[in-house]
């Protein structure tokens, strides 16, 4: 008898169970002999089969059976990365606390770069900004989609899963690939909602947590020489770190030195605080050879306010509040919150979150002209996240919006009203994107003296 170890590696993905460790201390049995059952050569004790198929909610059948199974590379590459993760990795020494000063950086080549999850463009036009030829981008949203082609009918837009491409037996003989080929960046913001303190918080048991793993599969095949990923910060804990701790074993077991921090889009000329985690990779090949190592861009020094960004801004369409909604917010002062309010009105409008302190000053909030924007939501008229216009009684128009998120005024967004506040809510600040951009022009300069 002998076990699917396939089998074995997609429950654990559903289950999140991050390491081997972690597995055998659920059966009960000591990692050395969950190794040996998972040898080919091995006869497993049946009540640790049994257990086995307790834990992971599988059939004898499923778990034993290795028949009409494809082990493909990608298949075998996961097993592989499963049974050499290393289950003592402390994501906190791959923490990159380094900066370089970017503001006189030119790149001394054409740098080409190919984006996956492209959204409405944020990264991908702030690396073009930044000296980047952009030589793809996927993306499954339709809208935005047609976001990009409007803006960029020369990008070579792959309009549809991801799967698609990395379920191929030769990801490469795909047309979107026709003239992709060393390719200097790979960039790519995974959708991150089920990495988000807001949301349920289920990692890799969420499906969409998942689609980490087609980003990795195309790093793994095109061999990029950098790539930049980016999430939420609440991905540095999600999980007491297993999440990262887990993304980071798998790139490094493809080829790449890992660095990651937080950084803050208000530095980098954004009128917004915006607090995302940018995990950077290297592939090992140029680490050897690198007299200068990776440096994360360096604040700058002045951090532009809500008039700054909105200054001759263009009319647009924008949602509106509920008459209920006005009335209270009507009542805030710039810069001021819940906290403003009548104590009755106010404990009216939080409800529950009354009850458990008041909640956080982000509830019924209107932003000054002399602060920057706390982090626009995909939905600007959202309760608890209310981001009001300073004296119009509002939420931000779609060109406030983008004003904020530094897309410039000629870049054009498609769909309903609610799509495009989706996709600039959703988008990295193109300033943002651009400072990455640069500090990776930087590093990569020195290959191209």
């Amino acid at each position: 008898m002998k076990i699917n170890k396939l089998a074995v590696l997609n429950k654990m993905s559903v289950y999140n169970i991050q390491t081997q460790a972690e597995l055998a201390e659920r059966l009960n049995i000591n990692k050395t002999q969950l190794s040996a059952m998972l040898n080919s050569d091995f006869n497993p004790i049946k009540t640790n089969v049994y257990n086995m198929m307790k834990e992971l909610n599988l059939t004898f059948e499923e778990l034993t059976t290795e028949e009409n199974v494809s082990y493909n590379e990608t298949h075998m590459k996961q097993l592989s990365l499963f049974e050499n993760f290393q289950d003592n990795l402390d994501r906190f020494e791959y923490q990159l606390n380094e900066y370089v000063d970017i503001t006189n950086v030119v790149s001394n080549t054409s740098y080409t770069s190919l984006e996956a999850f492209a959204g409405a463009g944020g990264l991908a036009l702030g690396l073009e900004m930044a000296g980047f030829n952009n030589k793809g981008a996927i993306e499954i949203d339709k809208d935005a989609v047609k976001t990009l082609k409007i803006n960029r009918p020369n990008w070579n837009i792959y309009d549809g899963d991801i799967y698609d491409l990395v379920d191929q037996e030769n990801t490469l003989s795909n047309a979107f690939f026709k003239n992709i080929k060393d390719i200097d960046v790979f960039t790519g913001g995974f959708p991150c909602q089920s990495f988000s303190y807001a949301g349920k918080r289920q990692g890799f048991a969420d499906t969409r947590g998942t689609l980490f793993y087609p980003y990795s599969e195309l790093i793994d095949t095109i061999k990029p020489k950098m790539f930049i990923a980016e999430n939420v910060k609440g991905l540095v804990n999600h999980d007491n770190g297993a999440t990262l701790t887990t993304m980071i074993q798998v790139f490094k077991s493809i080829g790449y030195q890992v660095y990651w921090n937080v950084l803050n889009s208000w530095d980098y000329d954004v009128a917004q605080k915006r607090q995302r985690i940018f995990i950077v990779g290297i592939r090992n090949d140029l680490v050897q050879k690198e007299k200068y190592n990776f440096k994360f861009p360096k604040p700058f020094e002045y951090k532009p306010v809500l008039k700054d960004a909105l200054k001759n801004v263009p009319e647009s369409q924008g949602m509106t509040y509920s008459e209920k909604k006005y009335k209270v917010l009507d009542l805030v002062p710039a810069g001021g919150c819940w906290v403003d309010l009548p104590q009755d009105i106010a404990k009216e409008y939080l409800g529950a979150s009354w009850n458990s302190g008041g909640g956080k000053r982000g509830m019924a909030r209107r932003i000054s002209w002399y602060e920057p924007s706390l982090t626009l939501t995909t939905s600007p008229n959202q309760k608890q996240t209310e981001r009001c216009h300073p004296e119009e009684t509002r939420p931000f128009t779609v060109r406030e919006y983008a004003r904020i998120q530094s897309f410039p005024d000629e870049w054009t967004f498609k769909g309903t009203i609610g799509s495009q506040y989706k996709q600039i809510g959703n988008a990295v600040p193109v300033n943002l994107a651009k400072a990455i951009g640069l500090a990776t022009v930087k590093y990569l300069n020195q290959f191209n003296n």
